[in-house]
Protein backbone atom coordinates (compact mmCIF):
# COMPACT_ATOMS: atom_id res chain seq x y z
CA UNK A 1 0.00 0.00 0.00
CA UNK A 2 1.27 3.50 -0.24
CA UNK A 3 3.11 5.56 1.88
CA UNK A 4 0.06 8.01 1.82
CA UNK A 5 -2.26 5.88 2.53
CA UNK A 6 -1.06 4.14 5.16
CA UNK A 7 -0.61 7.10 7.26
CA UNK A 8 -4.14 8.46 6.10
CA UNK A 9 -5.33 4.91 7.71
CA UNK A 10 -3.10 5.65 10.99
CA UNK A 11 -4.49 8.87 11.09
CA UNK A 12 -8.21 7.70 10.94
CA UNK A 13 -7.29 5.43 13.61
CA UNK A 14 -6.17 7.82 15.64
CA UNK A 15 -8.74 10.24 15.12
CA UNK A 16 -11.30 7.49 16.45
CA UNK A 17 -9.40 6.54 18.84
CA UNK A 18 -9.15 3.09 18.55
CA UNK A 19 -5.20 2.32 17.77
CA UNK A 20 -4.81 4.71 21.41
CA UNK A 21 -6.46 2.11 23.22
CA UNK A 22 -3.88 -0.11 25.48
CA UNK A 23 -4.17 -3.84 24.69
CA UNK A 24 -5.31 -3.37 21.62
CA UNK A 25 -4.25 -4.77 17.92
CA UNK A 26 -3.39 -1.43 16.91
CA UNK A 27 -6.83 -0.67 17.04
CA UNK A 28 -8.51 -3.43 15.12
CA UNK A 29 -9.85 -5.37 17.90
CA UNK A 30 -11.74 -2.31 19.61
CA UNK A 31 -15.16 -1.94 19.98
CA UNK A 32 -17.26 1.64 19.82
CA UNK A 33 -17.16 3.09 23.58
CA UNK A 34 -13.46 2.38 24.47
CA UNK A 35 -11.23 4.73 26.13
CA UNK A 36 -7.73 4.13 27.33
CA UNK A 37 -8.93 3.64 31.09
CA UNK A 38 -12.17 1.34 29.94
CA UNK A 39 -10.59 -0.70 26.70
CA UNK A 40 -13.30 -2.86 24.95
CA UNK A 41 -11.87 -5.21 22.58
CA UNK A 42 -13.38 -8.11 20.79
CA UNK A 43 -11.11 -11.52 20.38
CA UNK A 44 -12.17 -12.79 17.03
CA UNK A 45 -11.85 -11.61 13.78
CA UNK A 46 -13.82 -14.71 11.85
CA UNK A 47 -16.94 -12.12 11.87
CA UNK A 48 -17.60 -8.10 12.87
CA UNK A 49 -18.68 -8.85 16.51
CA UNK A 50 -21.84 -7.64 16.29
CA UNK A 51 -22.28 -6.64 19.71
CA UNK A 52 -24.76 -3.95 20.41
CA UNK A 53 -23.07 -0.68 22.86
CA UNK A 54 -26.63 0.19 24.45
CA UNK A 55 -25.69 3.66 25.52
CA UNK A 56 -24.33 4.78 22.52
CA UNK A 57 -26.93 2.55 20.29
CA UNK A 58 -23.92 1.62 17.93
CA UNK A 59 -22.60 -1.71 16.79
CA UNK A 60 -19.27 0.26 15.66
CA UNK A 61 -16.36 -1.99 16.18
CA UNK A 62 -12.72 -2.06 14.34
CA UNK A 63 -10.09 0.16 13.52
CA UNK A 64 -12.53 2.30 11.81
CA UNK A 65 -15.71 1.57 14.05
CA UNK A 66 -17.79 0.24 11.43
CA UNK A 67 -21.02 -0.57 11.57
CA UNK A 68 -22.28 -4.29 11.46
CA UNK A 69 -24.52 -3.70 8.64
CA UNK A 70 -22.15 -1.20 6.56
CA UNK A 71 -19.82 -4.58 6.96
CA UNK A 72 -22.15 -7.08 5.87
CA UNK A 73 -22.46 -4.93 2.55
CA UNK A 74 -19.43 -4.41 1.93
CA UNK A 75 -18.09 -8.24 2.86
CA UNK A 76 -20.42 -9.27 -0.06
CA UNK A 77 -19.28 -6.04 -2.33
CA UNK A 78 -15.36 -7.16 -1.97
CA UNK A 79 -15.62 -10.66 -1.30
CA UNK A 80 -14.17 -10.63 1.96
CA UNK A 81 -13.17 -13.88 4.17
CA UNK A 82 -13.73 -12.30 7.54
CA UNK A 83 -13.17 -8.67 9.65
CA UNK A 84 -9.18 -9.16 10.17
CA UNK A 85 -7.20 -6.39 9.61
CA UNK A 86 -6.38 -7.11 5.56
CA UNK A 87 -10.14 -6.94 5.17
CA UNK A 88 -10.93 -3.90 7.86
CA UNK A 89 -8.30 -2.23 5.73
CA UNK A 90 -9.65 -2.85 2.36
CA UNK A 91 -13.31 -1.65 3.91
CA UNK A 92 -11.53 1.64 4.96
CA UNK A 93 -9.59 1.98 1.58
CA UNK A 94 -13.35 1.53 -0.72
CA UNK A 95 -15.09 3.90 1.65
CA UNK A 96 -11.91 6.17 0.81
CA UNK A 97 -13.00 5.80 -2.68
CA UNK A 98 -16.32 6.03 -3.10
CA UNK A 99 -15.65 9.67 -1.45
CA UNK A 100 -13.72 10.19 -4.85
CA UNK A 101 -10.47 11.13 -1.84
CA UNK A 102 -7.89 8.39 -2.72
CA UNK A 103 -6.42 10.61 -5.26
CA UNK A 104 -6.18 13.56 -2.92
CA UNK A 105 -4.53 10.91 -0.73
CA UNK A 106 -1.92 9.97 -3.19
CA UNK A 107 -1.18 13.41 -3.69
CA UNK A 108 -0.79 14.76 -0.61
CA UNK A 109 -4.00 16.93 -0.62
CA UNK A 110 -4.59 15.76 3.00
CA UNK A 111 -7.19 18.47 4.15
CA UNK A 112 -9.28 18.29 0.66
CA UNK A 113 -9.20 14.28 1.60
CA UNK A 114 -10.48 15.02 5.46
CA UNK A 115 -12.95 16.63 4.36
CA UNK A 116 -14.59 14.26 2.01
CA UNK A 117 -14.50 11.55 4.07
CA UNK A 118 -16.24 13.70 6.92
CA UNK A 119 -19.30 11.91 6.08
CA UNK A 120 -17.90 8.39 6.73
CA UNK A 121 -15.78 9.32 10.18
CA UNK A 122 -18.17 10.81 12.75
CA UNK A 123 -14.75 12.20 14.23
CA UNK A 124 -13.55 14.30 11.38
CA UNK A 125 -14.47 17.91 10.32
CA UNK A 126 -17.33 18.32 8.13
CA UNK A 127 -19.32 15.42 10.42
CA UNK A 128 -23.00 15.29 10.43
CA UNK A 129 -23.08 12.85 13.09
CA UNK A 130 -23.12 15.13 16.09
CA UNK A 131 -20.15 13.72 17.86
CA UNK A 132 -16.73 14.94 18.56
CA UNK A 133 -14.78 16.20 15.54
CA UNK A 134 -10.79 16.53 15.77
CA UNK A 135 -9.07 19.45 14.32
CA UNK A 136 -8.18 19.54 10.95
CA UNK A 137 -4.49 20.42 12.19
CA UNK A 138 -4.18 18.04 14.72
CA UNK A 139 -5.30 15.21 12.00
CA UNK A 140 -3.14 17.06 9.45
CA UNK A 141 -0.13 16.12 11.93
CA UNK A 142 -1.02 12.28 13.10
CA UNK A 143 -1.19 12.08 9.14
CA UNK A 144 2.48 13.50 9.13
CA UNK A 145 3.76 11.42 12.09
CA UNK A 146 2.20 8.55 10.57
CA UNK A 147 5.25 8.80 7.47
CA UNK A 148 2.77 10.61 4.98
CA UNK A 149 3.47 13.50 2.85
CA UNK A 150 1.43 16.71 2.36
CA UNK A 151 1.34 18.86 -0.78
CA UNK A 152 -0.99 21.39 0.20
CA UNK A 153 -2.11 22.60 3.93
CA UNK A 154 -5.59 23.62 4.38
Amino acid sequence: MPGNRQAFLDMLAWSEGTSTIPGSDNGYNVLVGATPEHPLLFESYADHPRILNTELDSTAAGRYQLLEKYYDAYKQMLGLPDFSPASQDAIALRQISERQALADIDAGNIGVAIFKCGAIWASLPGSPYGQHQNNLNDLVAAYLNAGGAQKQNF
